[in-house]
């Protein structure tokens, strides 16, 4: 299996699934690193994170415009929902996943 149609399947769920575009080199990705686990820590099975190395997956960061790092990517059924790009807190995260539950 190819690594889009992989994500692919991997975006398409019926709950909020969170993608991490990141980079080894950057500090601010690192920085997230420990909220992103918190995140998932407080919503448990309720969203799915996925962390995805730009450096490693260029054909995919291309695909969805990722110019810089970290860019989140919030989608659900494979339809993206929303986007933003920096250091999120945790509570925006949190409440971003809670609005899109439903």
């Amino acid at each position: 299996m190819s690594g889009m149609s992989k994500f692919s399947e991997l975006i398409n769920q019926d709950k909020p699934v969170l993608v991490d575009f990141f980079a080894e080199w950057c500090g601010p990705c690192k920085m997230m690193s420990p909220i992103l686990k918190e995140v998932k820590a407080a919503l448990g099975d309720a969203v799915s994170i996925i962390k995805i190395n730009v450096d490693n997956n260029q054909q995919l960061a291309a695909q969805y415009q990722v110019r810089g790092v970290p860019t989140f990517v919030l989608f659900k059924n494979g339809k993206q929902l929303w986007r933003q790009s920096g250091v999120l807190q945790k509570n925006e995260l949190i409440q971003l996943v809670q609005r899109h539950q439903k």
